[in-house]
């Protein structure tokens, strides 16, 4: 096991890239036998959220280049986890939907995520996870209103 340098442990930036860097690991580990990617579990998760958007949209949602969304999109409209429709008030847009099918598979991932959860904060009060929840949101919050205006709001 690589040893840290204590700088690195008091470290608000390091300590939270660290440690969504350990959870994607951990996820990816829980995942590995469901065919999907990350990525792809990823677009699938917010289209869960947001089952319908505009494909330009949800690479907003998410982040990414709308090329980048597109490669994801393609994979999984030939898995059959999701369908592109044309845009009923946009011709040059493209609505995305999850197909029925992916309903068991967002299960099977949403468990995988839980796992991956109760090992996270194993040996953590709810109420510490409760504070840390109030103190992670502040800090987004904080982050959104200093870089307002520059595409910044966080993901759905």
């Amino acid at each position: 096991m690589l040893t840290m340098n204590k700088n690195f442990d008091k470290s608000l930036g390091f300590a939270i890239h660290d440690v969504a860097r350990l959870l994607r690991v951990s996820f990816d580990r829980q995942a590995a036998t469901t065919g999907l990617t990350r990525a792809q579990w990823s677009v699938m998760a917010y289209l869960r959220r947001n089952d319908g958007v505009q494909q330009k949209t949800l690479a907003k949602l998410m982040d990414i280049t709308p090329i980048t969304l597109a490669r994801h999109l393609d994979r999984l409209e030939v898995d059959a986890w999701i369908e592109r429709r044309d845009d009923p008030n946009d011709r040059r847009a493209k609505r995305v939907f999850l197909n029925p099918n992916a309903g068991p598979m967002l299960e099977i991932m949403s468990k995988h995520g839980q796992t991956v959860l109760a090992q996270a904060t194993q040996g953590i009060s709810a109420e510490d996870e409760a504070m840390f929840m109030k103190v992670l949101l502040q800090i987004r919050a904080n982050l959104c209103t200093a870089n307002s205006g520059q595409d910044s709001e966080p993901s759905v």
